[in-house]
């Protein structure tokens, strides 16, 4: 009989207790964070049409090579989610009925055949926020605050870079790039810190742009001054793209000096994510210690999805934020976070030879809310409470036939040493 291969799939992997409680802190604290600011609990099925996933205000060409497909029974094409925000979009165009603005939260797991690397993986779980139906930038302000909020709980430093689609599409319309490489040159450019300038130059070289073209881009990106929005002042007198990006920035700017957050919301002119669904506001979380170097957290305002998925040219304003559980965990546990107390368990009872009666002590303390652990293993006492030092449990109850025969037991707490007796009635 051949062995089985036990092994996981390749950018699938297990949680076991240890790293599963930090991974549900980490959920926990998102969660509250964002039923403090308004939004709903929403749940989305993993399993779409491929048809649905594959649409064109989704996400993009290399997501879409990236996602999983199979068919049913049926021989329909089904595909695995890739993303939350095409089963929101959808959300919003099933129920017209939905009073606007809509916030809603959902936390759930998503599926890409993509590369794999630190906090990177196949199958993992997105947190994502949303808000449709505002306008304003007054929606990404407050996403951004958010996300500052939520990574403050968590003890994480971050740094938030945002640009404006708009901006960027606008400036290279000005500078010669054909409307139909646009998106191609953008995310050329968007290779710049990785793999220098020279390279990005020999890249657009291959697109068989014009030399001026180059040349303006080239200046463009080595001119200092390409950080601050007054730099875009001139172009947006030739260009509408431009003017309606820097009007968004300066909206978005005015409410990040407002809420005195514009010192950790850097503005980055060559930020260029989610090409094929994003229209305006994009934003990118990183941490300040680059302990990890891609973006923990990302988002931006999608107009045209919901009305794109609806089959028609009406105009639905969403905004929306993610944050990539799992690279928030990866970061985490790079730290060393020694667990001063069990805060999973408050009692860890030990029978020496009284089963029966140790599990009613257990079943009495969990009636009064307790979270109790009950020694099921005939566990030697020595060898229990090396188990409940090892674990940070802070109260371990041993009862032995004295304690029964007294009708008491003993309370144990494993961080002072003092003990302490509870009267219970046995018999």
């Amino acid at each position: 009989m051949k062995k089985m291969d036990y092994q996981n799939v390749k950018g699938t992997q297990d949680y076991l207790p240890n790293a599963e409680l930090i991974r549900r802190d980490i959920r926990k604290t998102l969660e509250d964070v964002f039923i403090q600011y308004g939004c709903k609990p929403l749940e989305t099925p993993i399993l779409n049409y491929t048809e649905l996933l594959a649409s064109k205000y989704g996400g993009g060409a290399e997501i879409l090579e990236e996602m999983y497909t199979l068919t049913d029974r049926g021989e329909r094409d089904l595909a695995l989610r890739y993303d939350l925000t095409i089963p929101f979009a959808k959300v919003i165009a099933m129920n017209p009925t939905l009073k606007m603005p809509f916030k809603r939260y959902e936390i759930g797991k998503v599926f890409r055949d993509g590369p794999i690397k630190t906090g990177r993986f196949r199958e993992f779980t997105q947190c994502d926020v949303d808000i449709a139906g505002v306008d304003s930038q007054i929606a990404e302000a407050e996403l951004m605050l958010m996300a500052l909020d939520a990574f403050k709980k968590l003890d994480l430093k971050v740094s938030i870079q945002y640009n404006n689609r708009k901006l960027l599409t606008g400036i290279l319309d000005v500078f010669g790039v054909g409307s139909q490489k646009i998106n191609k040159v953008v995310l050329i450019l968007d290779k710049l810190e990785k793999v220098g300038l020279e390279a990005v130059i020999s890249e657009l070289n291959d697109q068989e742009l014009s030399t001026s073209t180059i040349k303006l881009i080239k200046q463009f990106l080595t001119d200092e001054r390409n950080s601050t929005l007054s730099y875009f002042e001139a172009f947006s007198e030739e260009n509408e793209e431009v003017r309606q990006g820097l009007n968004e920035l300066k909206e978005l700017e005015s409410y990040l000096e407002l809420l005195s957050i514009n010192k950790q919301c850097i503005f980055y002119p060559l930020l260029a994510r989610g090409l094929e669904i994003y229209t305006g506001t994009i934003y990118e979380i990183f941490l300040t210690d680059q302990s990890i170097k891609s973006s923990i957290g990302s988002g931006g305002r999608y107009d045209n999805a919901i009305g794109g998925l609806i089959g028609t040219s009406e105009n639905f304003s969403t905004a929306g934020i993610s944050f990539g559980l799992d690279v928030i965990y990866t970061a985490m546990s790079t730290f060393e976070n020694e667990l001063k107390e069990n805060p999973n368990i408050d009692y860890y009872i030990v029978p020496l030879g009284t089963q029966k009666e140790s599990l009613l002590v257990a079943n009495y303390l969990r009636n009064k809310g307790y979270k109790v652990e009950y020694e099921m293993s005939n566990k030697k006492l020595g060898k229990a409470l090396d188990k409940a030092n090892k674990e940070k449990i802070p109260y371990v109850i041993i009862i032995g036939e004295n304690e029964v025969r007294n009708n008491q037991f003993k309370i144990k707490d494993m961080f002072s040493g003092d003990e302490r007796i509870e009267p219970y009635l046995f018999n």
